[in-house]
């Protein structure tokens, strides 16, 4: 009669699984919670230790760790070497091991580093030629099919199991990795070798274009929003309502007075700050900034969207607001849009790397990170920001670091009156947010992700009437545009980059 191991964690279905292997005659070998499951449930199984005649030991550390359990799982019975061993030694080969792990990504601990079950697993898929390994009970149907059917698992799915099993294994090990990794003195932020462990949890409407598939996976050691956030309406997400809504409230919760983001394709289209501190307020001025762009746009705030908020908004087709909560009377207002996505969220957590895929790799460099530190700009035209122009600079900084390059963002009054994204070249980002604003950021401030190459980008941004400009500085013609800047404005700030997170050396801001 064959043999089957198990020994598992997590004991969903496997006195099913027991039931039907003892049903087609296979004897059961198991040890500690799994076998006492098997015999409450009147299954005859043999322990582990009366296999190898030895019992558990070290608190547990030890149960399998034994040739006699290690050989009947490891030997080819096309060798007759092999073969010959067994019988000298008198072991039994297994023909099916069920295992799965210790649960270390919900709890990690040293005591929770499973080692027997991974030498069991990997044991038993490297040699499935000859041995089933089953780790998930969702391919239990799979099994117990089979062994119904023909008494046996078949070649096919010894392999796919296989396959499944080293899945496992290097999914467990990257996360016990990850952790060992952060518990060390020296924890490099881009070391040797990037260990990402994710696991799919959210299958997508569709990817970026509706022939795409898409999902979103999460990094095992990481804690999400989405995980805990709350779909109240509309319909399912697709890749870009995810990507876009994720750019929108992060850069909204960058704010602590009431604020709203409205984002279309990764960029901003629509930022403000209610000086009353009027969410319906912010909305509405947000939505000023450009409307053409934020029709089918995503909106965040961050306070609880009112009912006032909710009525300006009905109107204008929107594919997810999201908040931190709704009242009632909003939700009423929103829900009877049927299409639209309506999402209560928590604080996104930093993000610590960026990642994009390459041929044949990743690039990857650490998360921006604004630095809002007014001591580490330096003004470097005679004349000194006003108190206003201060806070507008850094409200267009915020906005600016976020918008795809090349970047202009037009702001007065805590508002976004004109943003230039994504151009090849920066003359053309002030161009189009001179356009969008439309004069309605006279006398306003100008934040640009990149220094001026050339004067002419600044000239676009004083002939739409912008009066302080900050940029990073490090361009060889830093001196002709910040003379350019005392003529045409008079105020300029400079800021310098360091690696990949702002280093304010010197900062400009023009009037």
């Amino acid at each position: 009669m064959p043999t089957a191991l198990l020994s598992v964690f997590d004991k969903t279905g496997i006195v099913e699984l027991a039931t039907a292997l003892s049903e087609a005659g296979w004897d059961l070998v198991s040890s500690g919670g799994t076998a006492k499951a098997l015999h409450e449930a009147g299954l005859v199984v043999t322990d582990v230790t009366d296999l190898t005649g030895y019992p558990a030991m070290l608190g547990h550390r030890v149960v399998t760790l034994h040739p006699t359990v290690h050989a009947g799982i490891l030997a080819d019975l096309d060798d007759d070497s092999h073969v010959a061993d067994l019988q000298t030694h008198n072991i039994a080969p297994i023909a099916l091991v069920v295992v799965n792990l210790y649960p270390f990504s919900d709890n990690p601990s040293i005591e929770l580093i499973d080692i027997g079950g991974p030498t069991l697993v990997r044991g038993a898929a490297k040699n499935h030629a000859h041995v089933a390994v089953v780790v998930r009970p969702s391919d239990y149907a799979r099994v117990i099919a089979e062994i119904r059917s023909t008494g046996a698992v078949s070649v096919d799915t010894r392999r796919d199991l296989a396959a499944i099993a080293f899945t496992e294994i290097a999914h467990y090990d990257i996360a016990i990795a990850r952790w060992m990794a952060a518990q060390v003195s020296v924890n490099e932020s881009l070391p040797e070798h990037l260990l990402i462990g994710t696991t799919r949890v959210q299958e997508l409407r569709y990817g970026e274009n509706p022939h795409q598939s898409g999902a979103r996976y999460r990094f095992d050691d990481a804690t999400s929003w989405w995980d805990t956030a709350v779909q109240h309406g509309g319909k399912e997400l697709s890749y870009l309502n995810l990507y876009d809504t994720e750019a929108a409230w992060r850069l909204v919760n960058q704010f602590a007075s009431a604020s709203c983001v409205i984002v279309k394709h990764a960029n901003p289209c629509g930022v403000a700050v209610s000086a009353q501190g009027s969410i319906a307020q912010a909305y509405s001025l947000a939505n000023a900034c450009d409307p053409v762009s934020a029709f089918g746009g995503i909106v965040a705030v961050n306070r609880a969207v009112t009912r006032e908020m909710a009525e300006a908004l009905a109107p204008v087709f929107t594919e997810v607001v999201v908040a931190p909560s709704f009242n009632a009377d909003a939700l009423e207002v929103l829900l009877a849009k049927k299409n639209l996505r309506v999402i209560s969220a928590s604080t996104p957590s930093a993000r610590r790397l960026d990642i994009r895929s390459i041929d044949g790799g990743l690039l990857v460099q650490n998360a921006d990170a604004v630095n809002l530190d007014r001591s580490t700009w330096k003004v470097v035209t005679k004349t000194q920001p006003t108190v206003a122009q201060w806070d507008d600079l850094a409200f267009a900084w915020q906005v600016c670091v976020v918008v795809s390059s090349n970047a202009i963002v037009f702001a007065k009054d805590q508002q976004a009156f004109g943003i230039g994204a994504g151009q090849q070249n920066r003359l053309d980002s002030a161009r189009i947010a001179a356009e969008r604003s439309a004069g309605r950021a006279l006398g306003g401030v100008c934040a640009s992700d990149a220094f001026f190459p050339f004067r002419d980008g600044l000239d676009a941004t004083a002939a739409a009437g912008i009066k302080a400009v900050i940029q990073p500085g490090g361009s060889v013609r830093d001196e002709e545009v910040i003379a350019a800047a005392e003529i045409k404005f008079r105020l300029f700030i400079g800021l310098r980059f360091s690696l990949l997170t702002y280093t304010i050396l010197d900062v400009s801001v023009c009037t």
